[in-house]
């Protein structure tokens, strides 16, 4: 019986481990301040991997009735590297991912001799690794209370604060639950009731990642998002509160080479550099820097289908060089594939079909999706793309926050598409 009973207590300590936590994380005595409870809503949707273009092309037609009422961009270009955690983060940061922190989806910091993983769930909620000011931080700080049903950094208390209403992200909650969290939010009193929710979506990614762009599995989960944001939408009617609605995506989604995918580079001295990143960005973090410059000049020498830079020589446009690492995070060479080529650098024997990260402007295919609807905008308006750090400023504006720290959006976004009071 003994024998058994520690076999119960392992099974038991293995199936904690990975629980998947699905209550709602509530911070007490959080209120709107009076001023605040007279300001606007905003609820800030995400589907992750929803390329600009997957709308119109697979006929999302909530989305795009919901939109022909309010804004529909070309797209929105994601920051470099177009990849998931550095835009989400961009886009209620205002910060490009070099000046964030938050560089890639993993990287290494030289000055913590660690390395930070999406996949690792108390890197994640440490919010030491994040910089800037997001968007329910701001709010919170100037007493308006805030909520998430995910979002990128939520989880991590940056400068001691998360969300009022919050939730550890987790993919065991029913879609119509997380709807009803949003209606049980802003049926609450004014002084408890979120003018800030966040919403994401990673269904879209998934597919495309697995199956492809122009997969049948990819159109289906459009059409999955398309019906949950309607059913959100009718949703929040029955509430009676005026919400302004932004649907946003982080990154789009190309179909890549798998036949010719490449290995580590001969020139590269695994015993003289840490390698991190994935197949679209690799990035060498010297051990000794007497190994940069011949390492960067081998490869230089032998690069046929990628190219080589040194973090200082990075091209402008992509804010990731040398002036641009505010924290020190950039590898000190830099591998970047040709479209549609990727690396394989740990020989994984099955390899995606779809993929992003390479340079959205070299590659459309990473453009993001940009759509609104809801009183503070404008009607019938269609918007060029622009920048995915722009979606900071244009929150702000609307809910009447202020903001002196550094960003790298703009006002354009905002004075563009919202309705002049």
């Amino acid at each position: 019986m003994k024998k058994y009973s520690i076999l119960l207590v392992f099974l038991l300590l293995v199936s904690a481990a990975f629980a998947q936590d699905t209550t709602q994380k509530i911070i007490p005595n959080r209120k709107n301040s009076i001023a605040q409870q007279k300001k606007p809503y905003v609820i800030l949707i995400s589907a992750d991997g929803f390329r600009y273009d997957y709308a119109k092309r697979y006929n999302a037609q909530h989305l795009l009735g919901l939109s022909a009422k309010g804004v529909q961009a070309e797209s929105m270009i994601p920051s470099y590297p177009s990849v998931t955690f550095p835009n989400h983060y961009a886009l209620v940061s205002g910060l490009y991912p070099s000046h964030s922190g938050l560089v890639n989806n993993s990287f290494y910091d030289r000055a913590r001799d660690d390395s930070y993983s999406m996949g690792n769930k108390q890197k994640v909620k440490d919010s030491s690794w994040y910089f800037g000011s997001p968007l329910w931080v701001l709010a919170e700080q100037q007493k308006m209370v805030s909520a998430s049903f995910y979002w990128v950094a939520s989880e991590a208390a940056i400068q001691g604060i998360n969300p009022t209403y919050y939730y550890v992200y987790n993919d065991k909650i029913d879609i119509h639950d997380r709807i009803s969290a949003v209606v049980n939010w802003l049926k609450l009193p004014e002084d408890k009731r979120p003018h800030l929710i966040t919403f994401y979506f990673p269904q879209v990614d998934h597919a495309g990642h697995t199956f492809g762009p122009d997969a049948s599995e990819t159109e289906h989960e459009v059409h999955f998002v398309d019906s949950a944001v309607n059913e959100l939408n009718k949703a929040v009617k029955t509430t009676g509160v005026d919400v302004n609605f932004i649907f946003v995506s982080d990154h789009g989604m190309t179909k890549i080479d798998r036949e010719h995918t490449m290995g580590i580079p001969a020139a590269i001295d695994t015993a003289k550099f840490k390698i991190s990143g994935d197949g679209i960005l690799v990035e060498l973090y010297a051990k000794d820097k007497a190994a940069i410059q011949p390492t960067y000049d081998r490869l230089k020498a032998e690069a046929k289908d990628y190219d080589v830079y040194l973090k200082a020589n990075m091209p402008a446009n992509m804010h990731y060089s040398t002036a641009d690492d505010w924290h020190n995070r950039i590898g000190d060479i830099l591998l970047i594939p040709h479209y549609p080529l990727i690396f394989n650098l740990w020989n994984n024997k099955k390899i995606n079909i779809g993929w992003h990260g390479y340079d959205p402007y070299a590659v459309k295919d990473m453009h993001a999706t940009f759509l609104t609807w809801g009183p503070a905008f404008k009607t019938g308006k269609q918007v060029p793309s622009f920048k995915n750090v722009d979606v900071f400023n244009l929150v702000n504006r609307i809910l009447g926050l202020k903001y002196n720290g550094k960003v790298d959006g703009t006002d354009q976004l905002a004075d563009e598409i919202l309705i002049k009071k």
